[in-house]
């Protein structure tokens, strides 16, 4: 059997080729626009688990609400607040406050903004609430501030 001779300058020219200039330019192009997909996907998935968590926190108040209502014949005031939910309330006849009602202190939404909380009766009810609703919870969204579209959309305890 007769062997083949392979010279060194042979193998030396086909490991030395790597890639070009243009190659790794291209490579680079390609990366930088799979990485720009992922990040907006990734960005629009979180969105969705913030408004996912508001909606979750809301309803949890919403319980805890109707524990306190059943302790004590009646909603916090608006004064009171959500805070009447983990602390006895100062005002009013505390005796019946058999909380707390939440795991923990009811603390910001997921974009670091306070739930607002209103009382049936209150001027500053929202005006979309139905009737018969005896209080309000809302999230302002992403933006904070009432109304909006899409992620700045508002989140409330009604729908």
């Amino acid at each position: 059997m007769k062997k083949k001779k392979i010279s060194i300058k042979k193998i030396t020219e086909k490991l030395s080729g790597g890639f070009t200039f243009v190659e790794t330019l291209a490579v680079i192009a390609v990366s930088s626009v799979l990485a720009c997909q992922v990040s907006i996907s990734s960005m629009k998935l979180v969105q969705k688990g913030k408004i996912a968590a508001a909606k979750g926190q809301i309803e949890c108040f919403r319980g805890a609400l109707q524990s306190f209502y059943i302790d004590c014949g009646k909603f916090p005031s608006e004064v009171q607040g959500l805070d009447a939910l983990w602390e006895c309330p100062n005002e009013g006849d505390s005796s019946r406050w058999n909380g707390p009602y939440l795991e923990k202190k009811a603390g910001p939404d997921p974009w670091g903004n306070a739930y607002q909380y209103f009382e049936r009766d209150s001027a500053r009810m929202p005006l979309e609430c139905p009737e018969g609703i005896p209080f309000a919870i809302i999230c302002y969204g992403s933006d904070g501030k009432e109304g909006g579209k899409g992620n700045e959309k508002d989140i409330v305890s009604w729908e």
